[in-house]
């Protein structure tokens, strides 16, 4: 992630499976935006925040599931 003035940040989402879409929609406040994996993309901080948290939550579930599995 690459700060930006302006209150931006540059993002790059990896490609999904090929079952998966190949964009995310990320909604803030009653906005959204619709940021296509495997491309940089210039987005306002709080939705970078959000992409962030959602990719640590994904971390953690899988963590836990592999706890679980042993």
């Amino acid at each position: 992630m690459r700060q930006h003035t302006g209150g931006t940040v540059t993002v790059l989402i990896p490609r999904g499976r090929k079952q998966e879409e190949n964009f995310v929609i990320v909604s803030v406040n009653g906005r959204s935006w619709k940021i296509m994996r495997g491309v940089e993309v210039e987005v306002p901080r709080h939705v970078a925040e959000v992409l962030e948290n959602a990719r640590m939550m994904a971390e953690a579930a899988r963590s836990y599931v592999d706890r679980m599995a042993n």
